[in-house]
């Protein structure tokens, strides 16, 4: 049983369902990755790159491979193929050299925005019948396990120990 978790039947069972209903959303996420990164001819990786290139605007081919948790030898090779199939550009910083900065092109944005409209719109419809208290709830959650899933990669990774989180 998870430390700190309550006997109580009730809430034994809501946490159980919360896992179950996680496990599979994680599942489905999955999936439905893979099926909009093939709509678009593009890898899994790939998709993932051009995401996080969208909500940062430029990063350094270092960044790509960890946020992608590749190695800078595949992520040089993502990288030439999505400039090559003319998502992003790719250009040496000012200030240092060594350096790549990759940024997505904004002209191919809408393009990778696409497959997701559907979803989007439905998951705001969703969205609409939750109060603003349970909205909240969902943002710290999500926070929450976005900082358990840095921790835990930063432990596979061979980084320090993870921490878990309360």
């Amino acid at each position: 049983m998870i430390a700190g978790m309550s006997h109580e039947p009730a809430r034994a069972s809501a946490i159980a369902d919360l896992m179950r209903a996680g496990r599979e959303m994680s599942r489905l996420s999955m999936v439905f990755r893979y099926a909009i990164a093939e709509r678009l001819s593009l890898t899994v990786s790939d998709l993932e790159c051009l995401d996080y290139l969208a909500d940062v605007g430029s990063a350094t081919a270092g960044q790509v491979a960890e946020r992608t948790n590749l190695t800078t030898g595949a992520v040089t090779s993502m990288l030439r193929r999505l400039q090559q199939a003319g998502y992003v550009t790719a250009e040496r910083d000012p200030a240092d050299r060594r350096r790549l900065i990759v940024t997505l092109r904004p002209e191919r944005s809408a393009e990778l925005k696409q497959p997701y409209e559907q979803f989007a719109e439905g998951a705001e419809r969703l969205i609409e019948g939750y109060s603003v208290e349970e909205v909240r709830l969902l943002v710290r959650h999500y926070d929450r396990m976005q900082a358990m899933y840095l921790a835990e990669l930063d432990r596979l990774r061979g980084g320090e120990t993870a921490q878990r989180s309360a």
